[in-house]
């Protein structure tokens, strides 16, 4: 009962001495991010963990003073102890956890994804979220393996295991294969720069901005709000488009095919017009050309440049919609049209008889006259005048 009384006393005294700590870790953090942000930072990414840490030990260590080591009167106090062990590994992993992600985005806010040249801060981003990633893994690796630790045994048999070369060169040989594959790709697009966070990439004919990165899986969010989810290793053995490779700019073409009769000088003055109306040209690139002018069109191609994916969409939309209806208000004639020949029904071809007797009245020598005989037969001379002869 004294015993009993004792822990009681002892393990209210932690929770007073937890209380009084947490409120001065509060006021002294809450002084500091006053003239540092970090310290507001810090403080809301610990507070959980660490006075849970604190609770945790002290305890611990009222459970410790006030239960004597007697394994007979009190054969639990080793399990016990134990358990508060496994518990402290737990909470401080988890704590070691908050101050590796703390340290790791310390400098992140320093560069901002929301102004038109952003590929510095978004190859920063990238590779800090994939570094926090693999940190916390590490860390939680760790803690498990620090807990299988403390139980009895473990030890012998985790040598023996890895005593045996065989059975560690075929898990390898596996998991390369799968897991490890994906995150060594994961790795290599963090620091490689193929891909950052917030690129614009067309993968499998769709297109969308790279949402998140991990260690074994790349989200894609498609220009219709869904998330395309593609394993890391698709990313280092699979050609893709990625638009903001080096930079946001991108020019697009505009393409009409209208009549022989459109003025494209016209179209051209029009076309500046159009683009000195809107913000969403960044004024690099603006090209009005006769492409071609085959079977009864003439091909127009319109280029134009804007800041990014999204804005040259619009701006493509804009033009189309604008030389349209100038198109239609001021030179309809210059709408494309189909023209269609209009000729009459061939007349009936002649007989063979009538083209055969035709063909015998056109000839010197015709078979249904008798006129090759005054050149081939005797002549008459009793026809011919005595004053002839």
């Amino acid at each position: 009962m004294d015993i009993l009384l004792r822990l009681l006393v002892a393990i209210g005294f932690a929770l007073l001495v937890t209380a009084v700590a947490a409120v001065v870790l509060h006021l002294v953090f809450r002084a500091v991010a006053r003239r540092k942000r970090w310290a507001a930072v810090l403080s809301r990414r610990t507070k959980h963990p660490a006075r849970t840490m604190l609770l945790v030990a002290l305890v611990w260590a009222a459970f410790s003073t006030s239960v004597p080591r007697d394994a007979v009167a009190y054969p639990w106090r080793d399990e016990v102890s134990h358990t508060f062990l496994i518990v402290t590994i737990g909470v401080g992993t988890w704590l070691a956890c908050e101050i590796a992600i703390f340290l790791e985005s310390l400098g992140l806010h320093r560069y901002r994804v929301d102004v038109p040249d952003n590929r510095v801060a978004r190859r920063i981003r990238t590779q800090v979220l994939v570094l926090r990633r693999l940190t916390v893994a590490v860390l939680v690796i760790i803690g498990v393996g620090a807990i299988l630790l403390t139980f009895p045994g473990v030890e012998a048999a985790g040598a023996s295991v890895l005593a045996s070369a065989g059975l560690i060169s075929v898990i390898a040989g596996l998991a390369a294969q799968s897991t490890l594959g994906n995150v060594f790709a994961g790795m290599q697009l963090a620091f490689s720069g193929s891909i950052r966070v917030d690129d614009v990439v067309v993968v499998e004919q769709q297109w969308g901005r790279i949402e998140e990165i991990t260690l074994t899986y790349v989200v894609v969010h498609l220009w219709d709000d869904r998330r395309f989810v593609l394993p890391s290793t698709y990313f280092t053995s699979t050609p893709f488009e990625n638009w903001t490779r080096t930079n946001s700019e991108l020019l697009g073409a505009v393409e009409f095919d209208l009549d022989w009769r459109v003025r494209p000088g016209e179209m051209r003055a029009e076309l500046e017009r159009i683009l000195e109306r809107t913000e969403l040209w960044d004024r690099r690139v603006q090209v009005l050309q006769v492409t071609d002018a085959v079977q009864g069109f003439v091909h127009v191609r319109v280029l134009v440049t804007a800041h990014d994916a999204p804005s040259l969409f619009d701006l493509r939309c804009y033009v189309r919609e604008e030389l349209v209806a100038w198109i239609q208000r001021t030179h309809p004639d210059a709408q494309p049209v189909q023209r269609v020949l209009m000729v009459d029904a061939a007349a009936e071809p002649r007989s063979s008889r009538r083209a055969a007797s035709t063909a015998s009245a056109s000839a010197l020598f015709s078979p249904d006259q008798q006129d090759g005989a005054l050149f081939t037969g005797p002549i008459q001379t009793s026809d011919i005048p005595r004053s002839e002869r």
